[in-house]
């Protein structure tokens, strides 16, 4: 049956993540969904980061316990480096946040955030708290568990050792703590309580083990009688699977940070101490004293006798037996008082229900973008591929009325609807709410309370199905989605996304001016509408000049790109600016740049940030050296290079030969090379000879893992975790008449002032003395760290390590730093 209507299409709010392929469960795992529909308990894990959270006791919890598990991460991870590509800051915790969300299909929690933004490194809670705004952060704490009100709350971290660790990690635990006391208060945050209510978790533990023992030795020997101990090395054997295995497949979704891991299997426990709230008698079980069966719920005795009978009487073979039991239940469960359960438990039922009768539900638009007050075209399938008897009364788009006959759903007929839908003028633009406006260096902003702590997009973009069974109509909701067929990895899912009518990149995001001379500054247009016409402004300060002071566009087809060209001239003196583009179309100005993130571990995601570059006049002199960079990790380097004037070649590692580098000048190597790269460890002795030869050689940091060459350096050189992650430490010259510091430059230490996040990481804690220290500098109340910035004679050339952050500061526009690595490139001059 084939209908088409004209509709207004309005949005709800919703934030299902739609962009990976629908759940089909088989009966296994609806059998767990069902064992967990009949337990009604709940954990919150608590810590700083993602990648922090425990994935193998998420995974018991949720798997073997049954109980709903949540992770609170604090941040979503937008201070650290990226492995999988160039993208750092707010745009690295898009992609982070996504790997959560991704993590948590897996080992079966929930996710959720604060507004904390993750600055960076930080050695002390203080210095955390201070910089998040501790307040703010509390009270998203409070928030959160006032929402999930969980029965435990385990932290990951300790809350008594402040220095010893990430001063996030510390803060985490001090804030889950002090929030423990304050969720059944009503005087603390009393605004939160028109939308939740107060709350009083039983317990709450930290998840100690023997690496917070300093070794498994000392572990061993320690008095254990305030740990309670869970044995979670389980075998699942309906899933052929270990709970260590869930837990690494989830845990191996961090792969921005690198953290692939190797399933195990046998015998494991998890360790709990006790820190406040109710202590326990049984330490084999954290929900001692906690009804977590349907009797904690009013009214609810019926509903857990009849999903036991469901639980006892599952048919394998035929799932669809339990529908007149689940639909019972379901009908009871909507006449609960208490809206905490009937919420969560009417949408873990309601996907219970759609799994055991394979009733598929969908809703495709014909286009991955759309602006808003445009048509477009929707498919909608729908198929019971049961013999339960069903109806499919309505198709419902928010607040419109769809005409419709009720259609009774055969067993395995596909029923197809199509519908033409305009949507709403200014509907809001789909990207992560947490980034629409302007934050602080510690926070993000986001003035809407009840959206504090989404884990994802907020799409609004649903179609709900309205389906009678056994005279129970049931609505499901489903987010509208793009799909398309790809040749090579068959069916793929993306987001349905509105975009604007017009977005504009400029295509570096910093420019370097090292004379008077104009530099060509290209804007690239994209259209989100067919026959797109209008003008492209670059705007600059008044010191400046720009020529043309406009251009014309006209784009036939959407998502098409046109690129114009404009000249800018700088100032006389030394200055920094902030150049912008901006469109004007139809009367009205856009100035979004659209960044696409497209990862095929995570969900596609788009983010709108303003279409803004840094332009700098830079006091800075630079030779005509040739250079070869060697990618490692992931960083925007090789594109400062080229703004500063050098000729710049990727060379890919397995290239690196004696013949191929002989025209080059200077060899650098990409943050965290050596970690990740293996064939640097069989060319090695190329690029020392390189630099024996009479060449340069610069090598950026490296962590303290497993490096693929312990000859990385030509002497002795430890690489350590030593690091200065106060941007503005006062830093001293070692040696200030060396080359480095003063030619073609004078560095002054002026040139590390404006620095972001961190000065560096990583550093050398000890060195050959072939090498020369050139920096000093520590964070307060600390050493000296030297390791910064080490120069050494190498045969006839020099060999440079530093783990100064060139690969932030660069994209930063930071100029000090922009004058250092020109001086570090020039030593063989």
């Amino acid at each position: 049956m084939l209908k088409k209507n004209t509709l207004l299409f309005l949005f709800l709010i919703g934030f299902q993540l739609v962009a990976q392929q629908p759940q089909k469960p088989n009966a296994a795992e609806i059998y767990n969904q069902i064992q967990k529909l009949n337990f009604l308990g709940s954990v919150l894990y608590i810590a700083a980061h993602p990648d922090d959270e425990n994935t193998r006791l998420i995974s018991y919890l949720s798997n073997e316990n049954k109980a709903r598990t949540g992770y609170l991460s604090l941040t979503r991870g937008d201070g650290g480096q990226n492995l999988i590509g160039p993208e750092l800051r707010e745009l690295l915790g898009v992609i982070r946040t996504q790997e959560l969300i991704e993590a948590r299909k897996i080992d079966g929690g929930e996710q959720f955030f604060t507004r904390a933004n993750d600055f960076g490194y930080s050695k002390t809670p203080d210095e955390t708290l201070e910089i998040w705004n501790k307040n703010e952060v509390l009270s998203d704490v409070v928030w959160a568990i006032r929402k999930f009100q969980p029965d435990v709350i385990i932290n990951r971290f300790d809350h008594r050792s402040p220095g010893t660790t990430h001063g996030h990690h510390t803060a985490s635990a001090m804030l889950s703590l002090e929030a423990f006391e304050k969720v059944n208060d009503a005087n603390a945050y009393p605004e939160q309580l028109k939308l939740v209510s107060t709350w009083q978790p039983k317990r709450v533990f930290f998840n100690t083990s023997w690496w917070f023992y300093g070794s498994r030795e000392k572990f061993d020997k320690a008095d254990k009688s305030n740990l309670a101990q869970l044995q979670t090395g389980v075998y699942y054997a309906s899933i052929g699977k270990s709970n260590q295995e869930i837990a690494a497949l989830s845990r191996s979704r961090h792969q921005s940070q690198g953290f692939g891991s190797t399933g195990a299997r046998g015998e494991e426990n998890e360790y709990l101490e006790f820190l406040k709230g109710d202590r326990l008698q049984d330490k084999n079980t954290i929900f001692e004293g906690i009804d977590t069966t349907w009797n904690r719920v009013k009214n609810g005795k019926t509903i857990g006798a009849i999903l036991s009978t469901v639980q006892k009487n599952f048919d394998y073979n035929n799932p669809s037996a339990s529908i007149t039991e689940l639909v019972k239940a379901y009908d009871l469960i909507q006449k609960l008082e208490d809206n905490h359960w009937k919420t969560i438990k009417s949408e873990e039922i309601k996907k219970i229900i759609a799994a055991c009768t394979g009733l598929y539900l969908e809703a495709v638009a014909n286009t991955q973008e759309a602006i808003s007050g445009t048509e477009v075209d929707l498919k909608v399938e729908t198929i019971n591929r049961s013999a339960v008897e069903m109806q499919l009364i309505s198709i419902a788009l928010p607040n419109a009325t769809v005409p419709f006959e009720a259609k009774k759903l055969e067993f395995n007929k596909a029923v197809t609807y199509e519908f033409e839908v305009i949507l709403p003028e200014n509907t809001d633009f789909t990207a992560p709410y947490w980034l629409n406006q302007k934050g602080t260096d510690g926070m993000y902003r986001v003035d809407n309370q009840e959206n504090i702590g989404k884990p994802d997009v907020i799409r609004t973009q649903n179609a709900t199905f309205l389906i009678a069974i056994n005279g129970v109509t049931i609505p499901f909701e489903r987010t509208i989605i793009y799909k398309y067929n790809d040749d090579v990895k068959g069916e793929v899912y993306q987001p349905f996304d509105i975009v604007p009518v017009v977005t504009s990149s400029i295509a570096e995001k910093v420019y370097i001016f090292n004379s008077d001379k104009p530099k060509n500054i290209a804007v690239s247009v994209k259209a989100g509408d067919n026959n797109s016409n209008g003008t492209v402004k670059l705007e600059v300060p008044q010191n400046w000049s720009v020529s043309p002071k406009e251009m014309p566009f006209s784009i036939a087809k959407k998502g098409q790109e046109e690129q114009v060209n404009f000249a800018v001239t700088p100032s006389k003196s030394a200055s920094e600016v902030t150049l912008k583009s901006s469109i004007t179309l139809d009367g009205k100005t856009y100035h979004k740049e659209k960044i696409d993130i497209n990862y095929g571990h995570i969900s596609k995601q788009m983010v709108l940030k303003p279409s803004e570059a840094k332009a700098i006049k830079l006091d800075i002199k630079t030779k005509n050296e040739k250079i070869a960079y060697i990618m490692g990790a992931g960083d925007e380097v090789p594109k400062s290079l080229t703004q500063m004037g050098y000729d710049v070649t990727i060379i890919k590692p397995e290239e690196i030969s004696s013949e191929k580098l002989v025209n080059f000048d200077v060899v650098i190597t990409g943050i965290r090379a050596y970690n990740v790269v293996n064939a640097l460890a069989f060319k090695q002795a190329i690029l020392l000879d390189f630099v024996k030869n009479g060449k340069t050689m610069i090598v950026q940091y490296n962590t303290t893992d497993d490096m693929v060459t312990k000859d990385f350096s030509p002497y002795p050189l430890k690489i350590s975790r030593d690091r200065v992650t106060e941007e503005d430490a006062e830093v001293r010259f070692l040696a200030p008449d060396h080359k480095v510091l003063n030619y073609p430059n004078k560095i002054t230490l002026n040139d590390f002032k404006g620095w972001k996040q961190e000065q560096g990481l990583y550093y050398p804690s000890e060195w050959d003395k072939n090498f020369t220290a050139i920096l000093s500098a520590n964070d307060k109340g600390e050493k000296a760290k030297n390791g910064a910035l080490v120069v050494a004679k190498y045969g006839k050339g020099n060999y440079i390590y530093t783990g100064l952050s060139f690969f932030r500061e660069l994209p930063e526009g930071v100029s000090g730093a922009y004058r250092l690595l020109a001086n570090m490139i020039a030593i063989g001059n």
